[in-house]
């Protein structure tokens, strides 16, 4: 578990929305995706979602998932909408400069799990 500060510093995050709850909210598990559909049949409770998808539907699927906060990769910045609802719903909307691939390697390397459990065979398949 990293709290979403230690998040936001390791991921250099600019802070959009709900920077008061940084301290309080403790992250469980990483999922990335730029498809919601994954995001909704794949993120748990507790976690972060790292997405390039900058909007509003983001956040819809962050809420109804239950995601704890929304990370925009590669610099994105996101616009008045989707902050608004981003307030609305309570949800913190930080930005990363690192790419998604980068900034998932940086959260694995702290030891945040996946949403998701390994595809059968795949452990397997590293050892051959």
């Amino acid at each position: 578990m990293l709290p979403l500060s230690d998040i936001c510093e390791l991921l250099s995050c600019d802070v959009y929305t709900m920077r008061e709850k940084l301290p309080l909210v403790k992250i469980q598990f990483g999922c990335a995706s730029d498809l919601m559909s994954d995001v909704l049949a794949f993120s748990r409770s507790g976690a972060i979602l790292l997405t390039g998808l900058v909007t509003v539907q983001t956040i819809q699927t962050a809420f109804i998932a239950e995601i704890d906060a929304v990370v925009f990769v590669r610099g994105k910045r996101p616009n008045g909408d989707v902050l608004a609802l981003a307030r609305e719903k309570g949800i913190p909307v930080l930005a990363t400069p690192y790419s998604m691939y980068e900034a998932c390697g940086l959260l694995y390397r702290k030891g945040l799990p996946s949403t998701m459990e390994r595809a059968a065979g795949v452990a397997n398949h590293h050892q051959q």
